[in-house]
């Protein structure tokens, strides 16, 4: 497919409007030519909206112009096209690779910075993207590198062997503070550490267990003992900043005697040895914002569960192993996680384990919740939304399928002499290109632990969607540090009225770092590649996490 060379490059300030799409159909994606012009724009579409997902057609109108034709308004649209986990490639490159695993490996996207070179177990080095269609990187080299313990990413910043790392230890804030060669920068907490139970497995398939394990955690104990300053207890699912949480919500406090009252009344005695069950919880031992001591505070809620005569065996799992048990929702009985916003709504945390398409990650779909969730997606006036998300966060406290516990404050921090040091509230967001280093050419980076790939349609975890936004863009980005939505690889939208039709004019002139230009069939292939699971280069049932909380069932995806 032969692409023209641009040479005009301008740039027209977007306006943000929050509105949006929905559904698509049951039937084939096509390729067919939009007009007769040189340039062959590609289109897939459903042939309706019955197949329960969001998108009903992408068109390449030219070799600049997408246009989206949605099921329904979404209000969250802008943002969702923002994620490096649906970034744009090259049309070339999928077709070289046909979505094998090098494009995990070996990513090429429009970035301000490209992919160098990978040394499993020790560090990733990307370089600057001299062909940048934007403001290019301040520093020639940005290296990502791990470790697990946050005192010993500590002592790395100190030694100057890094300029920054993420989740500065609770304890070691004041530290950070104090110390005026070091700089710390904080977050939001707009996330939730929770506890997961699958009602696959006995007792947890009765409500009353699962709520007699809610009054037995004492949360406030969880925050004041291991999280850091700026963490708040978790009230209900969705922290209170974000759009969609309900005041005045009452959960389950913490209450002993009425946990063991439960357990009583769901027929779960205690034996002669005082246990009334034995079962699983198992984590990852990888910190997160939400979670920044995922073995100490595993073993408090152990114990506070043994109160209650609940045996709790402690199962640690390797990240991406846990991940795909978790998101199974048949071969965990407990598990111990939690989750960070793609985008400042709270249709992105509910979305991803409680709508209608999401996976069974609770061992059963509880469609008080799922109805409720799958329409704050579909809904444009903001009451309506509000109404939903009550509604939801209600049946999400009654079912009892998670515990809510923390909403955690974390931090990074960078040598004090970096310039553009920031951190995104997003967590994954960090833009490196604008920071810079007076004392080399490069930026090195350390967080808790390897990134598990680096085509992040395949990913939720935090280290590789990181990772991923310094090298794939999407058609819009966030702002610097911030959640305004600003132009990226589209420079301009338009909506239709009835918020169904969006239409993306594309940056002229932009280059991959294969040296190819973008055009609007790269955006359609690089969608459909997610949407549609019989195209041969969809990466497989399940592992498009992001694409599915985001827009729903995908096209010809198996009846569940």
């Amino acid at each position: 497919m032969s692409k023209k060379r641009l040479i005009t490059i301008y740039l027209v300030p977007i306006i943000i409007v929050l509105a949006a799409l929905a559904c698509s159909s049951d039937n084939e994606a096509t390729q067919v030519p939009v007009d007769d012009a040189p340039f062959e724009g590609m289109s897939a579409s459903a042939a309706n909206c019955d197949y329960e997902g969001e998108i009903k057609s992408i068109e390449a109108l030219d070799e600049l112009t997408v246009k989206f034709t949605l099921c329904f308004p979404d209000p969250a649209f802008v943002q969702k096209v923002t994620s490096p986990a649906i970034g744009i490639l090259p049309t070339g490159y999928l077709e070289e690779t046909e979505g094998a695993d090098e494009i995990i490996t070996k990513p090429v996207g429009t970035g301000p910075y490209k992919f160098e070179r990978w040394d499993p177990g020790n560090e990733i080095v990307f370089k600057r993207h001299d062909d940048y269609w934007g403001d290019k990187a301040k520093e020639e080299t940005l290296v990502f590198r791990w470790n697990s313990e946050a005192s010993q990413r500590l002592n790395e910043l100190r030694a100057g062997s890094i300029d920054g790392m993420d989740n500065v230890s609770p304890a070691d804030f004041g530290t950070v503070e104090s110390e005026s060669d070091l700089a710390l920068y904080v977050r939001p907490s707009i996330n939730v550490a929770y506890v997961g139970m699958s009602a696959a497995f006995k007792p947890f398939d009765d409500p009353k267990v699962r709520r007699a394990v809610a009054f037995a955690i004492d949360r406030q104990r969880l925050v004041d003992n291991f999280y850091p300053p700026g963490s708040i207890i978790a009230t209900q699912f969705l922290p209170p900043s974000l759009f969609g949480y309900t005041p005045n919500l009452e959960f389950f406090r913490y209450d002993r005697v009425q946990a063991e009252k439960l357990l009583d009344n769901a027929g779960v005695l205690r034996g002669d040895d005082g246990i009334r069950f034995t079962t699983t919880m198992s984590y990852r031992d990888v910190v997160r914002s939400y979670l920044p001591q995922p073995g100490i505070v595993a073993q408090d809620i152990q114990a506070q569960l043994k109160e209650v005569g609940i045996d709790v065996k402690l199962q640690v799992m390797e990240s991406g192993a846990y991940l795909d048990a978790v998101f199974a929702g048949d071969q965990l009985p407990m598990h111990l996680l939690g989750g960070f916003v793609d985008y400042p709504d709270g249709s992105n945390l509910l979305s991803f384990l409680f709508s209608g398409t999401s996976l069974p990650v609770f061992g059963a779909k509880f469609k008080e919740i799922s109805d409720a969730v799958d329409e704050t997606n579909r809904r444009a006036d903001p009451d309506d939304r509000l109404r939903f998300f009550r509604e939801a966060n209600i049946a999400i406290r009654d079912l009892a399928p998670v515990v809510p516990f923390a909403h955690g404050g974390s931090a990074a921090a960078y040598k004090a002499s970096i310039e553009g040091a920031h951190v995104s509230p997003m967590a994954v967001f960090d833009q490196f290109a604008v920071m810079e280093d007076p004392d080399d050419d490069n930026i090195i980076w350390m967080q808790n632990a390897e990134p598990v790939g680096l085509y992040c349609a395949l990913n939720t975890d935090g280290e590789s969607l990181r990772a991923c936004s310094q090298v794939h863009e999407g058609l819009l980005a966030f702002s610097v540090g911030g959640t305004e939505v600003v132009p990226a690889l589209a420079h301009a939208f338009t909506v239709n009225e009835d918020s169904t039709e969006w239409t993306f004019e594309l940056r002229p002139g932009v280059r991959f770092h294969d040296g190819s230009l973008l055009d609007a069939n790269d955006v359609v292939l690089s969608y459909l590649v997610q949407w549609d699971v019989e195209h041969p280069f969809h990466p497989g049932p399940g592992r498009v996490p992001t694409f599915s909380a985001f827009f729903g069932r995908l096209l010809n995806a198996p009846a569940p």
